[in-house]
């Protein structure tokens, strides 16, 4: 056993062959369209470099991602021939960064774009680029008004090449939503004015919309990790994360006693306690007091009293006592409890769960890659943390 493994209260896995699965499911679903993907936010906090590497294994060759920063550390990690966009496009002054380090930006505003365009122009090249428009998201991307400009300037895009126009949906995960439907006849709308190009509309949720949402290149995120694409539908995506946490201490409570801060929990009777090496400076947020549960050798048991910095309390009190003690595991995030329903517990969403986890945990990741004889795979642990 490595020393990171035993000094970390918990242990994060995250199965790489999940997150293949999880892109070739995605990718069949498309009819010509190429299938690209999101590891901003690290991943969704399970890890970029890894993460795009098992992508890129399988075919995957257009990465976005949020932050200049993150591009800059993801883009030696990929092929030469595979894309790395950068969402929030160029800040003022970054631009040559971009070119430096072989980045296509997302050019969010006529702001962007002029910065863009005075880069192309000093450096006598033509640069590749994204133009983002807004469908009624009213968040990043050409306003209406801008996009009027660009129609009128037959030198708005002088010195750029223009990879895609994009576009991106806000209700996607509800499939009868109306928002949806308007938002495709606003993009449609916009790109029968605007020069012609390749196409990109749909995040995870978008692509289960149907073939008239896919255009020429989809931007899976949250469904590759995982998360549900379709609200209050079975998931059909793999799981990807499991995350457990050690059991520090088991202490034996009467009536009346309290546990944690605040005194918000006071046991009904003789109750068994134990104390989790996890807490709200590791995702663990203080929303799931009084309301989450982990699983003990399978047996879901309630958290007890309030999540604090570096721990937390379960109720084990119906685990046989020879079946959890100090040192044992018990499971927070797995398959027979998936990132959804600990969102569910939280009061929020799988994304956020998912992008809090912290860094103290010791991290496995899990592929297997085949060996001159096929038959022979192995398990690999690495980027341990």
């Amino acid at each position: 056993m490595a020393d990171r493994e035993k000094h970390a209260g918990a242990v994060l896995t995250i199965d790489l062959r999940a997150v293949r699965s999880n892109y070739r499911f995605l990718r069949a679903k498309l009819a010509g369209a190429s299938c690209g993907a999101a590891v901003k936010a690290d991943a969704y906090g399970l890890g970029a470099i890894p993460v795009a590497q098992a992508l890129s294994a399988e075919g995957c060759r257009h990465f976005f991602v949020a932050h200049l920063d993150e591009g800059i550390a993801l883009r030696p990690h990929l092929p030469a021939n595979a894309d790395v966009f950068v969402l929030h496009g160029p800040l003022a002054g970054t631009e040559r960064e971009f070119v430096e380090h072989r980045l296509i930006p997302v050019l969010n505003s006529a702001e962007q774009v002029g910065g863009w365009r005075q880069t192309a122009r000093a450096l006598a090249r033509t640069l590749a680029a994204v133009v983002q428009i807004d469908s009624g998201m009213s968040r990043l991307g050409l306003s209406p008004a801008e996009v009027d400009v660009w129609l009128h300037d037959p030198d708005f895009l002088r010195g750029i090449e223009m990879r895609y126009l994009m576009s991106h949906l806000a209700c996607a995960e509800q499939q009868d939503h109306p928002m949806n439907a308007s938002q495709l006849d606003a993009f449609n709308a916009a790109r029968g004015k605007l020069p012609r190009c390749p196409a990109s509309f749909a995040n995870s949720s978008g692509i289960f919309l149907g073939p008239a949402y896919h255009f020429d290149l989809v931007r899976p995120g949250a469904a590759l990790y995982g998360i549900a694409p379709i609200q209050g539908a079975p998931n059909p995506m793999q799981p990807v994360a499991r995350l457990q946490a050690k059991v520090i201490q088991i202490r034996e409570i009467e009536r009346g006693d309290c546990v944690g801060y605040g005194a918000r929990y006071r046991a009904s009777g003789r109750r068994r306690i134990a104390t989790i090496a996890a807490g709200y400076a590791d995702g663990l947020m203080r929303s799931l007091s009084g309301r989450g549960f982990a699983l003990v050798d399978g047996v879901r048991v309630p958290f007890v009293g309030k999540v604090s910095m570096d721990t937390f309390a379960l109720d084990v009190t119906d685990i046989p006592a020879d079946r959890v003690h100090a040192g044992t595991r018990v499971d927070l995030i797995c398959a027979e409890q998936p990132v959804d329903d600990v969102a569910t517990q939280a009061g929020t969403i799988g994304y956020e769960i998912l992008t809090s986890l912290g860094s103290r945990y010791h991290r496995e990741y899990v592929d297997v890659q085949q060996q001159d004889n096929p038959a022979e795979a192995r398990e690999a642990t690495e980027f341990s943390v």
